[in-house]
């Protein structure tokens, strides 16, 4: 449990009490303000050296707030090239091999305490039922049919754990928010996926997936907060980035940034996040050198 805290703190990052500006890849802003002292040429040596200040100030503020510094890293050491593109995610000396070599389906539990006992470290992949998450297991192994996929939501009904190069779990947790019943849609969604997050010592943390397609839900924000709660690590991931044209005419990267603010006003710390498609690849290769630095951290 004390390990799980630490991690839970690692993953959180100080809530800004003024929005941030949104950008597909942070990176972006790092340099902006740099960029525009070159507006006015005319400037005193005087208001130039504020105005470099100002710059390092802001970037300063900037990393601390919007930026996952994982362990290993000097937040003021942080440069734009190791930033993630389409995240907030820094990577640091934790980082490491995150090719999947190999992996196989182990197991379907219908309990936690059911779950393999072999104490490797493991992911949990949560998320709404037809967020996307059986096609984003399956891109990341790059197996189309590693984890079922079908058009009939709320298909995975257990927890399943799938074990990668012989070391670490991916585990395919039931979808939430999928039932006819209004009352079904609540964070109570599942006895026994709440006791496996409760007290499963081996789990480093959560894959929080959220469809980047359709404007905020209420059930996702409500799923964050049970986790927050519970001090248990999670990553948000965005899935179906790809898609232009999206419920209401918005953009996923608008979808995004409306889903950021109700965060930083509803939930005490802001997670580490990325942008991916299963559909193109987009985020793939990012996503699993995060969860390389978590994984090996967890394992020191």
């Amino acid at each position: 449990m004390l390990l799980r805290n630490r991690l839970f703190l690692l993953l959180s990052a100080s809530p800004s009490r003024k929005p941030y500006p949104f950008a597909l890849s942070l990176k972006t802003q790092l340099v902006f303000s740099t960029r525009s002292q070159n507006r006015r040429p005319h400037a005193t040596s005087a208001s130039k050296t504020s105005k470099q200040s100002q710059t390092v100030s802001d970037t300063a503020r900037f990393v601390r707030t919007a930026l996952f510094v994982p362990p290993g890293v000097d937040q003021d050491e942080v440069t734009e090239d190791m930033i993630l593109p389409g995240s907030n995610i820094v990577v640091g000396p934790y980082a490491g091999h995150s090719q999947i070599k190999e992996v196989e389906f182990v197991k379907s539990s219908g309990r936690a305490k059911d779950c393999p006992k072999d104490d490797r470290p493991e992911f949990a992949i949560l998320g709404r039922s037809n967020v996307g998450k059986s096609s984003l297991i399956n891109a990341l192994v790059r197996k189309k049919e590693l984890a079922l996929t079908s058009k009939k939501p709320g298909k995975t009904q257990l927890i399943n754990h799938f074990l990668v190069n012989k070391s670490w779990y991916i585990v395919d947790l039931p979808g939430y928010g999928f039932a006819k019943a209004p009352d079904v849609a609540r964070m109570d969604w599942s006895s026994f996926t709440k006791g496996y997050f409760l007290n499963r010592e081996s789990l480093v943390g959560v894959l929080l997936l959220i469809d980047a397609s359709v404007p905020p839900q209420k059930i996702d924000l409500d799923c964050a907060n049970w986790l927050g709660r519970n001090n248990i690590p999670l990553t948000f991931v965005f899935t179906k980035c790809d898609k232009m044209k999206v419920a209401k005419g918005r953009r996923p990267d608008e979808n995004i940034k409306s889903f950021q603010q109700l965060i930083r006003e509803n939930y005490p710390h802001h997670p580490p996040w990325i942008m991916t498609s299963s559909v193109t690849g987009l985020g793939r290769d990012e996503l699993l050198l995060h969860m390389s630095q978590l994984r090996n951290y967890w394992d020191q």
